[in-house]
This record gives C-alpha cells, sequence and structure tokens, in this order.
C-alpha cells in the first residue's frame, strides 16, 4: 500500500481547488437552511456514527468473516465521508451544504466514536490485535480546516462578489472534478499493486455489502425524515462513501497491522464504483426535473415529493 507524490501532495491540492468549486455554488443561506431545519444533520449524524459500524458487525458475522478482516471492516464503517462524499454530492446534484455539515461533525465525533467502535470490535475478535485504538486528533481536525472549511469559505466569498464569475468557473470545477474522481481510483488501485486481487478475495464482497447497504440506508433514512431527494442523495453518499484513507491510517499507522487495513483499501477502490452510479442517477433526476419545470412552468419542489 505504497505512496507517492502524485497522491500524497497532488490530490489534496487538487480536492482543494474543488472544494474551492463546491463554495462557488453554495451561499450562507444554504447553512441556514440545515440549521434552521436540522433533521438531515441529525438523521444523517446518527446514521453516520450508529448504524453504519452496527451494519458492520451484522455483516462481518453473518459472513463469517476472519478477524482481521471483521475488525478492519468495522473501522471503514466507523470511518467519516471526507472530501471525496463532498465532491460526489456535488457532482451528484445533492445538498453539497448538508454533505459538507456531516462530514465535518462526523469528522469530529469518529474522534471518539471510531476507537469505541474498533476496541469493541477488537474485543469481539481479540486474535485481529491488542492494541488500543486513538484517532489522531490534531491531524483530523487539520485536514477539515485545511481541505474542507477554508476552500468552501474562498467559494462563497467568491460567488458573493462576483457572481457572474462563480457561475462561470462552476461548470470547469464541475469537469475537474469528475477527473479527480477518476484518478482517486487509479491512484488507490496503483498503491495497491499487484495485491489488489488477493484484497478483493479476501474483502471484496463484504465491502460491497457494506457500501451498497450504507448508501441504502443513508437514502432511506433522509427519505423516511420527509427531506428532498437532494437530501437523500446526501445522506446516501456521507454514509456509502467513506474517508478509507484514514481507515489505512488507524490500521497501519496506530495498529501497525496491514491486515486490518484490507478493508478500507479494497472499500476505497469498489466505493467509486457506486459512486459513478450514483452521480449518474442524480444528474439524469436533475435533468428530467429540469425539463418537467420547462414544460410545465412551475418551480421545482425542494422537499420530499
Amino acid at each position: 500500500m505504497e505512496q507517492n507524490v502524485l497522491v500524497e501532495v497532488g490530490l489534496p491540492v487538487a480536492l482543494f481547488l474543488i472544494m474551492i468549486g463546491i463554495g462557488l455554488t453554495l451561499t450562507s443561506k444554504d447553512f441556514a437552511r440545515e440549521a434552521r431545519d436540522p433533521r438531515g444533520v441529525i438523521v444523517g449524524t446518527a446514521g453516520q456514527i450508529l448504524v453504519m459500524p452496527a451494519l458492520a458487525f451484522l455483516i462481518a458475522y453473518l459472513l463469517s468473516l476472519p478477524a482481521a478482516v471483521a475488525v478492519g471492516l468495522v473501522i471503514i464503517a466507523a470511518c467519516p465521508g471526507g472530501t471525496t462524499s463532498n465532491l460526489v454530492a456535488y457532482l451528484a446534484r445533492g445538498n453539497v451544504a448538508l454533505s459538507i455539515v456531516l462530514t465535518v461533525l462526523a469528522s469530529l465525533i469518529t474522534i471518539v466514536s471510531l476507537p469505541i467502535a474498533a476496541n469493541l470490535a477488537l474485543r469481539w475478535k481479540p486474535a485481529a490485535s491488542d492494541v488500543p485504538i486513538e484517532v489522531p486528533v490534531l491531524r483530523t481536525i487539520a485536514l477539515l480546516v485545511v481541505i474542507v472549511l477554508i476552500p468552501v469559505t474562498i467559494g462563497m466569498v467568491v460567488r458573493a462578489r462576483w457572481p457572474e464569475r462563480a457561475a462561470s468557473l462552476e461548470r470547469a470545477v464541475s469537469v475537474f472534478g469528475g477527473v479527480v474522481l477518476a484518478a482517486l481510483v487509479v491512484a488507490i488501485a496503483i498503491s495497491l499493486g499487484s495485491d489488489i486481487w488477493t484484497y478483493l478475495r479476501q474483502a471484496g464482497f463484504a465491502a460491497i455489502l457494506l457500501n451498497l447497504g450504507g448508501l441504502a440506508v443513508g437514502y432511506a433514512i433522509m427519505r423516511l425524515a420527509r427531506l428532498s431527494f437532494e437530501s437523500g442523495l446526501a445522506g446516501a453518499i456521507e454514509l456509502g462513501i467513506k474517508n478509507a484513507t484514514l481507515g489505512i491510517l488507524i490500521a497501519v499507522n496506530v495498529i501497525g497491522s496491514e491486515a486490518l487495513a484490507v478493508p478500507s483499501a479494497v472499500y476505497g477502490v469498489l466505493m467509486y464504483v457506486s459512486a459513478a452510479g450514483v452521480v449518474l442517477y442524480g444528474r439524469r433526476r436533475r435533468r428530467a426535473a429540469t425539463a418537467g419545470e420547462v414544460v410545465s412552468g412551475q418551480p421545482r419542489a425542494t422537499e420530499a415529493d
């Protein structure tokens, strides 16, 4: 699972630029709306922190996974979405403001919740490791500030001062975001090297179940809360798209076990397949809704239909 300069430096810089572009599509009113109606934030955070680790435990039990794969699956399930989930929500035309809020909250809560979930898994499968887990607090907060909060704020300021320029830049950022998403898949696959097929055999099916389960649960709980389709997309993406880099970091750097990192690495590749499907579906739904507005002359509904 070796990294290179392109992965360690190039992709974070690209994601920083993309988050500026995402900020170009947002205003303070978008976040104020989430604050006035916090259903999406509450439901999405609960799903991320409680439901996803529980789903990982269930999958590990039903599939009788080996200790290392079971614990590693719980670790990736307990990880937050990260910048990639915001990018996917943006490309899918989901509720980007909600996605960002959920990413920030889940990342902060993960500092406490991820060690709890992972240590419970280690007690259940003690053969995996006997090292207590801690999330790197300062690194997590620094990543949130540098790769999410600062660039989004820059983009929002540009939109507030130069709205026409922001609108013209948004399309270019959308294209660039798609390219970076593809680059992420390639970069992760390259980092796994020839071991990727072995990893897929060990944890591929479990990772697919967790990914599809997260997407389904995230969408369902948002819609059950009577939130809009766009919020449903954001919920699905936040629960289904994980910060695989954090999962690998915890497994390798904190616990010292590459075996525990296998589910995170596999998940980090496979989740982009479903992400591509979500992006295509979300954009198709948006085009259909826009066409319907043109025909009927009525504004598109923003809440659950």
